[in-house]
């Protein structure tokens, strides 16, 4: 929106102009004038405006190099010779030219995106394959929880190309949504999504091209790769994991909440059952063997997180000092049994 305000407020000055200079028909001139500019303007790609934009300030900043040097000659020697000043001029400039294109992503002075020119700043924010393929970023972006520019690296894209052509059906259906989030992304006005081709070929891992990346650009990485998230943190680079995000958004319950859960399947321990939430947690119900295929109210006793995700334990509203289960064998089912790590051994 900002940047077609900024549109229409140029063709306006430009009649404007054209209507001082020339009356009437100055006004009608620079009115089209402007809007051939404007159209120029629509019909270029971003990238190609960007590099545009960098080959210029490159050629400024080897100009203002130039000069700089061929003051300070004339001010030591008194004169310098034509030649001599051609040949700085045009060293510095290719010089200055060829630094900024190259390192164009590197130095990220502004983002043009279709909001306008943003000037660098940290909510910038590079994806990684697994967020990709995932797909909830797309839904997170909508949202507008998390904004700004989303940078997608070539080298990300070629390992997602590379899932996408695997002989195995259920990588090659992976790759595929995962180009298919992205064209929802860049399809949608409100998501600023840009490629970068930025890469560090004396690096071969993504992961590690992922971190360089995002400590160049000063940048945030979105991934669901628990080992990425941990490394990339040891070196200082901001992390946002979709994972965490979904742990923390869980509806909380505590001890002795009224739930409702439809029963699934028996559990491994003696007269229990199991079933999940609408976001996945997993709900043990003891004396709710019984209860298999209905929907149920249950009473929650504990909760119990654990690296494969949370787990809520509890047992139904019927007093369990009905069931004619031997007092040792209920104990023995209220006993989670457990892994020294502390996941549950479903």
């Amino acid at each position: 929106m900002q940047i077609w305000i900024i549109r229409i407020v140029f063709t306006l000055f430009g009649a404007a102009l054209g209507f001082i200079i020339g009356d009437v028909i100055g006004g009608v001139i620079g009115f089209f004038a402007t809007i051939i500019l404007v159209g120029i303007d629509l019909s270029i790609p971003r990238p190609l405006l960007r590099d545009l934009f960098a080959c210029f300030a490159g050629l400024t900043f080897g100009l203002i190099v130039a000069g700089l040097i061929i003051y300070i000659i004339r001010a030591t020697t008194g004169a310098i010779s034509p030649t001599l000043t051609g040949g700085i001029v045009l060293s510095c400039a290719y010089v200055g030219t060829m630094i900024v294109y190259r390192r164009r992503d590197a130095f990220a002075l502004f983002s043009l995106t279709t909001h306008g020119i943003q000037s660098k700043s940290p909510t910038i924010k590079v994806l990684d394959t697994s967020v990709i393929i995932d797909g909830r970023i797309l839904d997170i972006c909508q949202t507008g929880f998390i904004d700004g520019v989303f940078v997608i690296p070539r080298f990300v894209l070629n390992e997602l190309q590379h899932i996408a052509d695997s002989s195995d059906l259920l990588r090659r259906n992976k790759g595929r949504r995962g180009f298919e989030i992205l064209r929802l992304m860049q399809n949608n006005p409100d998501i600023d999504v840009e490629v970068t081709e930025e890469d560090f070929p004396e690096v071969p891992e993504v992961d590690a091209k992922l971190i360089h990346l995002a400590q160049e650009i000063g940048a945030k990485i979105i991934t669901n790769d628990f080992n990425l998230n941990k490394v990339a943190e040891l070196q200082g680079v901001t992390v946002l994991n979709i994972n965490e995000l979904a742990n923390s958004v869980r509806p909380v319950v505590v001890a002795g909440e009224v739930i409702q859960v439809r029963v699934l399947r028996e559990g491994k321990e003696p007269n229990q059952g199991v079933g999940y939430l609408d976001d996945g947690t997993m709900v043990i119900v003891e004396y709710g063997r019984q209860y298999v295929g209905q929907t149920i109210d249950a009473i929650v006793t504990q909760t119990l997180q654990t690296t494969a995700g949370r787990m809520i334990f509890t047992r139904t509203k019927t007093d369990e000092m009905d069931t004619d289960e031997p007092e040792d064998v209920r104990s023995y089912s209220r006993s989670w049994p457990r892994k020294p790590d502390g996941s549950s051994s479903y």
